[in-house]
């Protein structure tokens, strides 16, 4: 049932959230360069009243918010919603247990939450009395893309676009701060608001940084929350799986050297282009003979710099790809394969190469419990079919996966297309989310960290 105060409350700030949204859809910044993004957020938090802590990871910003309802009330919440048979973890483990007997969740990403559960029910401390603190994060950084929206407040940083809605994602969690400040009579604990850096750079990138900064402590962060625009969905649509949501995300660096000669004249030298084009084959046999056809496995070279003429045979060749997978061991399984084919293949080619494999983002793995809250908050919201569970996890990668590793976790995504708009992707130039759709995801981020604190 649709919590009618906090729906007034969304509605009466979103003008303030759409606000927040245009000033940094104007003043965009790459990541690690969000510096006046970061000041911006940190100056809305102060003007609500909060004590922001900035440079957390980075540019990274955080501040909590304390409920002032008595713990009791949170209890006798719990109580009433376990007597009416709602209650999430139960109802989490149902759900997790329908979509095993139904076959619908590829297994590795089935066995990677599994495990992670167990990793977390290790730590927990039953019967526990203290009030919870839940975390709701948001990124904050821009792509190295031009602007061709047209908007009136289209970025005004030449080359640069929110072209990944992390403008959206940031005004909208700090609407969701505002209707919190007005609720915390309602909950007891704490919501710790955490306005992450550079989740776009794989490499280095800002969740991993914030965690170490401590951005899940003090206090200590029980469960989180996260979501993020999808236009390839219409706008009254949340996604969101109890398993996996998107996949890891790796680097692949090569460098194949084999030696120069005139071009009419092959036998005298080692052709590195041609070493690189038979590495490139031969690697796509490990997707059809090393992966299982039930694991999902994408490897992807997408950029190949080599030779100086076109009558010379070339002496080195540079390939940068990515490889995608759901299951940690395959991942491990691939990286080895990789290795040795690259290697391999060249040495029996008469040439040599250098490989480099860098794990960035991992498996981003939804807790099924915390899938509970954004499946009743997403009905409650929108209604009882605005969930769409996806059968097969998203291969996009998504640094997001670094927090749930931490605590239990759930990422869900916003539908973010209006009715006869056109359809562009994320990171296109012409992208531009529904605002409607804006509110919908500032009151589904407010009604999970409150069915949380109070369950």
């Amino acid at each position: 049932m649709r919590n009618e105060r906090v729906a007034a409350l969304v509605q009466q700030y979103t003008g303030k959230m759409l606000e927040y949204r245009k000033h940094m859809h104007v003043h965009p910044e790459l990541s690690h360069e969000e510096k006046e993004t970061a000041a911006y957020i940190a100056a809305r938090l102060r003007d609500m009243g909060l004590d922001p802590k900035e440079g957390v990871g980075g540019y990274g910003v955080t501040a909590v918010i304390e409920g002032t309802a008595p713990a009791a009330a949170g209890q006798k919440a719990a109580a009433a919603e376990t007597e009416a048979g709602t209650a999430p973890a139960p109802a989490g483990q149902k759900a997790a247990a329908a979509e095993t007997e139904a076959g619908t969740a590829p297994a590795a990403a089935g066995n990677a939450v599994a495990a992670n559960n167990a990793a977390f029910a290790t730590t927990a401390a039953p019967g526990q009395s203290k009030p919870k603190c839940v975390g709701l994060r948001a990124d904050i950084d821009a792509l190295p893309i031009r602007e061709e929206t047209g908007l009136p407040f289209a970025s005004q940083t030449p080359g640069v676009m929110h072209a990944c809605g992390h403008d959206t994602h940031a005004a909208m969690l700090l609407g969701a701060a505002h209707v919190l400040l007005d609720m915390r009579d309602s909950f007891a604990g704490k919501v710790k608001l955490v306005f992450q850096p550079a989740e776009e750079d794989a490499a280095d990138c800002g969740a991993k940084k914030m965690i170490a900064d401590g951005a899940l402590e003090d206090p200590h962060v029980d469960a989180m929350f996260a979501q993020h625009v999808a236009p390839d969905f219409p706008t009254g649509t949340i996604i969101c799986s109890p398993a996996a949501m998107s996949a890891s995300s790796d680097r692949i660096y090569i460098t194949v050297r084999g030696k120069k000669s005139h071009g009419s004249r092959p036998e005298d030298g080692v052709d590195a282009i041609v070493i690189a084009a038979q590495i490139i084959s031969t690697m796509q046999s490990i997707v059809a003979r090393v992966v299982g056809p039930h694991d999902c496995t994408v490897l992807t070279i997408g950029t190949i710099k080599g030779g100086s003429r076109y009558n010379v045979i070339a002496d080195e060749v540079v390939m940068e790809g990515t490889c995608r997978n759901l299951n940690p061991a395959v991942r491990d399984k691939v990286e080895e394969r990789l290795r040795h084919i690259v290697t391999g293949v060249a040495e029996s080619m008469g040439g040599y190469a250098e490989f480099r494999y860098l794990r960035c983002y991992s498996p981003t793995l939804n807790d099924p419990a915390k899938f509970e809250i954004v499946k009743e908050a997403a009905a409650d919201v929108i209604g009882p079919d605005a969930l769409y569970v996806p059968k097969q996890a998203n291969l996009g990668g998504e640094d997001f996966s670094f927090f749930a590793e931490k605590v239990p976790s759930a990422y869900y995504q916003l539908g973010t297309t209006a009715p006869g708009k056109p359809y562009y992707p994320v990171h296109h130039g012409k992208m531009v989310p529904d605002e409607k759709a804006l509110s919908i995801g500032m009151e589904v981020m407010v009604n999970c960290a409150l069915k949380f604190l109070n369950s």
